[in-house]
């Protein structure tokens, strides 16, 4: 879908999602294409395609690529696309940083701040200030803050946070479904490295007050510095667990990505950490809990710290 949108402002240029290291099956991917296909537009549609990198032999879907884009995928270094952080992701992560800081904090911060917790160079993170215009409040030392956070731009982060935290889903396939208090006890035990706790449970460590009937499902955060998510504690945790593609699908587990350097987790007793306040806050909106994630925002303001 980002292709497409990319493609949909660029009418003369082709688009190719190449996919390595592929988990899932052709039929499987073929299967998702048909779903994409339905809504997306025709001059679009056929402008993009997948293809898929099989030791050197392209798969393509719709249709396999003809020898010159053969060619032109075989240029491309592996890898070069999936850093732990891109500079397309940049107004989304510095934007959310600042909500952070803004919520929790409120005193300006230094571009070297913001580079060191975004964990990008100077020119990407100057580049994406000067795109917040007057949403930025500029101190005579050039330090920068939020200066409100309206609700449109609350709305960009939603709409856009599910592929930036390159969010993961998993169901139990065995019919015998763990409620999330369990999957979380024995996820303490195997305490994996770079995880915290996010969603309905880190919104009510932070506001108990928010209003929750029973908790949907277990989000988490997982930060690392690899370029692929590692989710080998999966099966361990619940060998029933089997991974969803279709983001309408109810899933028992879910896994989002943290691409910014400092992951901003807190201690948290009994092992894990807790995600961030906005990484909840997102947790809540991509679960369909719009009217607690409307809640918990409110407590999180009514806290934010008064600076002059």
């Amino acid at each position: 879908m980002h292709v497409a949108y990319t493609l949909a402002r660029q009418p003369k240029r082709r688009g190719v999602l190449l996919l390595r290291d592929v988990s899932v099956s052709l039929q499987r991917l073929r299967d998702e294409w048909g779903r994409a296909a339905s809504v997306l537009r025709p001059d679009v549609l056929s402008r993009l395609s997948i293809c898929v990198d099989q030791g050197g032999q392209f798969v393509g879907i719709p249709h396999d690529p003809d020898a010159q884009t053969q060619r032109a995928l075989s240029a491309v270094r592996p890898g070069q696309s999936e850093a732990r952080t891109s500079r397309g992701d940049a107004p989304f992560v510095v934007l959310k940083i600042l909500l952070h800081h803004w919520l929790t904090d409120g005193q300006p911060v230094t571009t070297d701040w913001l580079e060191k917790t975004t964990g990008y160079s100077y020119p990407t993170v100057a580049k994406t200030l000067r795109g917040l215009g007057s949403l930025l409040e500029r101190a005579s030392d050039r330090r920068v803050r939020l200066r409100w956070f309206p609700h449109d731009q609350l709305a960009r982060l939603f709409a856009v946070s599910d592929r930036f935290r390159e969010t993961v889903r998993f169901a139990d396939r065995l019919g015998q479904p763990r409620p999330p208090e369990a999957h979380l006890r024995r996820l303490e035990k195997l305490n994996p490295p770079g995880l915290a706790v996010g969603g309905a449970l880190g919104a009510a460590h932070y506001f108990p007050g928010v209003d929750l009937v029973g908790v949907p499902r277990l989000d988490l955060s997982q930060h690392g510095s690899g370029r692929r998510p590692d989710l080998r504690f999966i099966e361990k945790l619940d060998p029933g667990l089997k991974r969803v593609l279709d983001p309408l699908e109810p899933a028992t587990v879910v896994i989002h990505q943290v691409r910014h350097a400092k992951p901003l987790f807190e201690p948290r007793k009994g092992g894990l950490q807790w995600a961030d306040p906005v990484e909840c806050l997102l947790d809540l909106h991509e679960a369909g809990l719009t009217a607690q994630a409307s809640q918990f925002l409110k407590a999180l303001e009514k806290r934010r710290p008064q600076t002059p």
